[in-house]
């Protein structure tokens, strides 16, 4: 299967290098300079994944992530030259699958970049012939990567939909820390709590019936979390 990218950065050389190295591996892709017209770009094509520079002219990375949210869950690879954990926090909060701070190498963006894809890819794939899980106010769709709760049916980001549907797959299991992030990220833990909680966080607040509840996905203090078996 081939796959496209959508690089929006405003740094031109950056986008032409960027093109030219993910090529070398079979991806194909389009770029622009503004939030705007990675916009337009976005309702005109269909991509496999987005990389987004975070300081921009005008609408700046979070208000595009944003706006992208609204209407699509493609894979956001988030690029910027801030190298503080609370700009990171945010951009994961807000709807980022990953993060990569500038300056950064070539071969780490390609590395991933083919990881979010596949990723998204295998578990799009796995559960296409499943039926959908059903629970008490709750039910996951594989076919659309969606949810419906009593507030509707909305579709999750890639990380969001990964992280809820492993965990409702092994409900009333103790999953720790570990276990869901080499799953849902697919890649060696390295002590990243704070990526697994921004997700969980963006998750609690979409699905819980109550904000003040954990109902669904619950903590288990100094091991992980747990799907309520009793739903």
């Amino acid at each position: 299967m081939d796959y496209k990218i959508l690089i929006i950065d405003d740094d031109k050389e950056l986008c032409s290098l960027i093109k030219q190295s993910v090529g070398t591996e079979s991806i194909d892709s389009d770029y622009c300079y503004s939030g705007i017209d990675g916009l337009y770009m976005l309702a005109k094509n269909d991509y496999h994944l987005i990389l987004l520079d975070v300081m921009m002219p005008g609408i700046d990375g979070f208000q595009t992530m944003d706006k992208i949210r609204k209407q699509s869950s493609v894979p956001i690879l988030m690029l910027t030259s801030k190298n503080d954990s609370m700009s990171k926090v945010h951009g994961l909060r807000s709807g980022a699958d990953d993060y990569l701070t500038k300056p950064f190498d070539m071969e780490e963006l390609i590395a991933r970049i083919i990881s979010l894809i596949r990723r998204y890819t295998r578990f799009s794939s796995a559960d296409s012939d499943s039926h959908p899980l059903t629970y008490k106010g709750l039910t996951i769709d594989f076919d659309s990567r969606s949810v419906t709760t009593k507030n509707g049916t909305f579709e999750l980001p890639p990380k969001e939909f990964n992280l809820l549907l492993f965990c409702a797959k092994n409900q009333g299991r103790i999953l720790t820390k570990q276990q869901i992030y080499e799953e849902v990220w697919g890649e060696p833990y390295v002590y990243d709590d704070s990526n697994i909680m921004a997700i969980i966080s963006r998750i609690r607040k979409k699905i819980e019936p109550d904000s003040g509840i954990r109902f669904y996905i619950q903590t288990v203090k100094g091991i992980g979390y747990r799907f309520n078996k009793e739903v």
